[in-house]
């Protein structure tokens, strides 16, 4: 039976610059991906987004050169991501990422004017994925056996995601100084290192002082690992994104809701609930660390059987 050729997955890392010719795609990411991380600042995460996309379209190209396609070939590749059955959001980021590729070529000389410019991708999807409800949310919250070490480590982790509305990332990234329990506050960094200040209910209060004021330093200072990280492994090491995935999914299976969401779908759930109750939409923009009120206005649309309720009570022609 005949083998076939694995694949080699791309390493724009192991590109030099100056190795071969000038317009060479893969050189050319590698100089965009050096320039965003050494100008630009972003987060480790931006990056690796800009890698994986940068990756597809350089596979997707096969050897043609980046700096000779039309805007017609731009529309053949993301008719070739439709086809793959993406999301309009991946598709959306990935026009995006683009965008923000040719812009550098463009100011490099490389290209005269960036083909990615006329490229109007699908909007992403308006819904909200898998919001839970209040009863859903509570549910959640009560599972985790809070007799035990890891039982009070998850109750602290599911109730802070769900009280700040942070990211994975943000809550993996919180250290014993962010918490201002006393305060009834935290410190969290979003995209781009930008610090915001969240409030923190009586509740995820609680849970997070449960779990800082049991044995989790000794046991992490046993195990060689860094205490001052809020959220601990059962070795001593910063809880990361993916062991959180893990435990929000675990916990979500064992009380009985979908067993299909993530640490997200308590974000969307927090700014669902608070739009739900009547908070202020910039309020929620600074809650959520949103760069645009666009982003959050996603979530006005959620209770719109309410809104229908108000107008028929209050408006003279209701």
């Amino acid at each position: 039976m005949e083998r076939r050729p694995r694949t080699r997955r791309i390493l724009f890392e192991d590109v030099p610059v100056a190795a071969v010719g000038p317009q060479s795609t893969a050189v050319l990411v590698a100089r965009f991906l050096e320039s965003i991380r050494n100008e630009r600042g972003l987060s480790a995460n931006t990056q690796a987004a800009y890698r994986r996309d940068l990756a597809h379209f350089s596979e997707w190209l096969g050897g043609r050169r980046a700096d000779r396609l039309d805007v017609r070939d731009l529309g053949d590749y993301f008719s070739s991501l439709a086809k793959k059955g993406l999301a309009r959001a991946s598709i959306a980021r990935q026009a995006a990422t683009l965008r923000t590729f040719y812009a550098f070529l463009q100011v490099e000389g490389v290209v005269a004017e960036s083909p990615a410019e006329r490229i109007t991708a699908a909007r992403r999807d308006d819904h909200i994925p898998g919001t839970l409800s209040p009863e859903q949310v509570d549910r959640l919250l009560r599972n985790p056996d809070r007799t035990t070490l890891v039982g009070r480590r998850d109750s602290a982790l599911l109730e802070l995601l769900y009280a700040t509305g942070c990211r994975a990332s943000e809550v993996s990234s919180l250290r014993l100084p962010d918490l201002r329990l006393a305060e009834s506050f935290c410190t969290c960094r979003g995209k781009g290192g930008k610090e915001r200040v969240v409030p923190l209910g009586v509740r995820a209060i609680a849970a997070v002082q449960a779990w800082i004021d049991g044995p989790r330093r000794d046991a992490a200072a046993r195990a060689g690992g860094d205490p001052g990280w809020v959220l601990l492994s059962s070795r001593g090491n910063r809880l990361s994104r993916m062991r959180i995935w893990e435990i929000v999914r675990l916990h979500a299976e064992a009380a009985g809701v979908p067993a299909d969401i993530g640490p997200h779908t308590l974000r969307h759930s927090f700014a669902t609930h608070l739009v739900s109750g009547g908070v202020d939409l910039r309020h929620v923009q600074e809650m959520l660390g949103h760069a645009s009120i666009a982003t959050t206005q996603r979530y006005t649309h959620v209770d719109a059987g309410r809104l229908k309720g108000i107008h028929g009570r209050f408006h003279p022609r209701g």
